[in-house]
């Protein structure tokens, strides 16, 4: 089970700070998990240069974009929801009961605070 996922607050540790031109400090909602590589709103611009073409009816395309390019989830962590600063994640194990049946569910745990970090998809 994958600690940082779509949707989550996370903060990026590593890297140059703000002051530097870097993305140190900054926080941000992860749009995507790629593998062991996160994309976070707002952080690790990068521009593309993309060859300029025509399409059919003549429009133009290409031209120089920029996006979030992917981060190691090792350079960022989530936010705790009480502290809003940087924490490591632990889980904790419940059973729930539901129409009679039980199950177990591992609840991820902010470590700072002991604060349950809520499920971004809100199971």
């Amino acid at each position: 089970m994958a600690k940082i996922k779509k949707g989550d607050l996370v903060q990026v540790i590593t890297g140059a700070t703000q002051e530097r031109g870097g993305d140190r400090g900054k926080q941000g909602k992860v749009l995507e998990v790629i593998g062991n590589r996160v994309v976070v709103e707002g952080v690790n611009y990068i521009t593309k240069h993309n060859r300029v073409g025509q399409t059919q009816r003549g429009t133009k395309t290409g031209g120089i974009e920029t996006y979030e390019a992917p981060i190691h989830t090792s350079n960022v962590a989530i936010v705790d929801p009480k502290t809003k600063k940087p924490t490591r994640v632990g889980y904790r194990v419940e059973e729930q009961v539901k129409d009679g049946v039980k199950k177990t569910v591992r609840v991820r745990v902010a470590k700072g605070s002991g604060e349950d970090i809520p499920d971004p998809k809100g199971k």
